[in-house]
């Protein structure tokens, strides 16, 4: 191992003689600020699992920012994953309130390695998901010598509702945005703690998926974030839409305004106006049950999030720092349900309103069957577009550079199959980042692997350095808006174009109208 190897062979056999496994040993136990932690080792890595980084947010605490963690007396065991947040379904380590919990896999053997860390936040609309995923194991990407956590942050109702009286009780005159919060002091915390881990906390990236790629964007435009990290990833991710009365993927984000007048709608449902007594209610209560309800999305509190993201970028009112960016190939099918060709064209219509038209037509969307083009408008208005945006803006009003990619990587799948014209679909990008492709799957090709390790080693290098290149990797270009530019992740790593670009460039036009006094009109009617 690398950092083993200024030990002389003989100190080296004297070392394990005596400790039977040096590797991890050095670093299972550690003290933070609050106290004296004991993690595992698995693997050859030290894993210490629900790691406190604030109080939990119950009982007078529900719906205000997190407090910090108490601190705690003797040795606190670290070995198992804390529940998830509140949420519909059954995770597999059971679901609580107190939920503000994050996990870490170490490779440091002394905490003065400074090892960068890659700090990773889950996905799920923001109304579901869990820091224990299976799929966000760091141990393969810990042996590549960075640190991995994994943070827990409240969803739903629970995370995100806004209501006036909880704006009035707020210093700074908000609510809705806890979630985020959290996600901030999971950063505030690592910022304080990591370097007993052996991390450097001046070398710290976000990353997520989905709602976690939109809260890596979010968190890099909010001053609330600043220096807290240091390079930003996401995956299938971003959030550059301006605001919108009702919400679609991709233009999901209310006013505060507005946010505050759908909460007080929604708590009356319980028979009361009353914060104190919806504090006083069981969290079963406020399960969401899906997207649809208000309180389950950040918002554009003026605080948080200070306003449009694509209007804060413009201005230069961001986090500058260097970003991997990019979404999969199909993100359609995991949000068009059915192949009703007339119900998805009249969904155009509503939502897109007078350049429905246009839109139709650059995305060559039939009226007989909602085929993969057609499906692809879906993609690239919510996650496409917003990735591209994302590498121009950085691109544009940045000193830092910007790297985008394009996920591809699927079966050909036969004529005859359901599958048949089906690219990557939303989330499959995450078990190649992980490595946790399952390799006795006889679907799991060699080619899979060997892109995995690719992708892992992208990801880590960029985590080391601000850029994914080296080890003999094929050469990835910073985002250029002027040449072939993109990273296709599409059987080997190979640059390409910018995928659909002349169909992204008429939703670009949609998106700036959008933005004028007649778009913002048509929107909030």
């Amino acid at each position: 191992m690398k950092r083993l190897a200024t030990l002389s062979a003989a100190a080296w056999l004297c070392l394990v003689a005596v400790t039977g496994n040096v590797y991890a040993r050095a670093l299972e136990h550690v003290t933070v600020e609050q106290g004296k932690l004991q993690g595992k080792v698995e693997n050859n890595i030290a894993v210490f699992k629900g790691v406190p980084f604030a109080q939990p947010p119950v009982g007078e605490l529900r719906w205000r920012p997190p407090q910090p963690a108490k601190a705690w007396q003797g040795v606190k065991t670290a070995y198992e994953f804390a529940p998830a947040p509140m949420q519909a379904g059954e995770p597999p380590v059971g679901k609580s309130e107190d939920s503000l919990y994050l996990n870490i896999w170490t490779p440091a053997q002394s905490q003065d390695e400074q090892l960068p860390v890659f700090v990773w936040i889950y996905g799920g609309g923001f109304s579901f998901g869990m820091a224990s995923d299976p799929l966000f194991n760091g141990t393969q990407l810990a042996e590549k010598d960075v640190i991995v956590v994994t943070i827990a942050y409240r969803v739903g109702q629970l995370g995100f509702l806004a209501h006036p009286e909880l704006s009035a009780e707020s210093p700074d005159n908000v609510s809705g945005n806890y979630g985020l919060l959290d996600q901030i002091a999971a950063l505030q915390w690592i910022r304080d703690n990591i370097a007993a881990f052996g991390g450097d906390p001046k070398n710290v990236t976000i990353a997520g998926e989905s709602a976690g790629g939109i809260s890596v964007s979010m968190l890099a435009a909010s001053p609330l974030a600043k220096d807290l990290f240091h390079k930003a990833i996401s995956q299938s991710g971003g959030s550059f839409g301006p605001t919108r009365k009702v919400n679609y993927p991709g233009e999901n984000m209310v006013t505060l305004e507005q946010a505050e007048a759908e909460g007080l709608e929604y708590v009356k449902r319980f028979g009361t106006t009353s914060i104190a007594e919806l504090r006083a209610m069981p969290a079963e209560t406020f399960i969401p049950r899906g997207w649809s309800l208000p309180g389950g999305w950040p918002i554009v509190d003026g605080h948080v999030i200070p306003d449009d993201q694509f209007t804060l970028y413009e201005k230069g009112n961001f986090n500058d720092v260097p970003a991997l960016v990019g979404y999969n190939s199909d993100e359609g099918v995991s949000f068009v349900r059915g192949n009703d060709a007339k119900q998805f064209i009249d969904g155009i219509h509503t939502r897109f309103g007078p350049y429905a038209p246009q839109l139709i037509d650059a995305y060559s969307v039939s009226d007989t069957a909602v085929t993969r083009s057609a499906r692809n408008l879906i993609r690239d208005a919510a996650f496409g577009w917003h990735t591209w945006s994302w590498a121009r803006l950085q691109t544009r009003h940045g000193e830092a550079p910007a790297y985008l990619y394009y996920f591809d990587q699927h079966p050909d799948y036969p004529k005859d199959s359901p599958q048949y014209n089906q690219g990557s679909p939303h989330g499959q990008d995450i078990a190649f980042v992980f490595k946790q492709l399952d390799k006795a799957n006889p679907q799991v090709s060699k080619t899979d692997l060997a892109l995995s390790e690719s992708i892992a080693t992208y990801w880590t290098n960029f985590v080391k350095s601000g850029n994914p290149n080296g080890q003999d990797l094929a050469e990835w270009p910073a985002f250029s808006a002027d040449a072939a530019s993109v990273m296709y992740f599409q059987q080997t790593p190979h640059v390409g174009p910018v995928p659909d670009k002349p169909a992204l460039e008429t939703l670009d036009e949609y998106f700036h109208w959008r933005r004028t006094a007649e778009g913002k009109a048509w929107a909030n009617q």
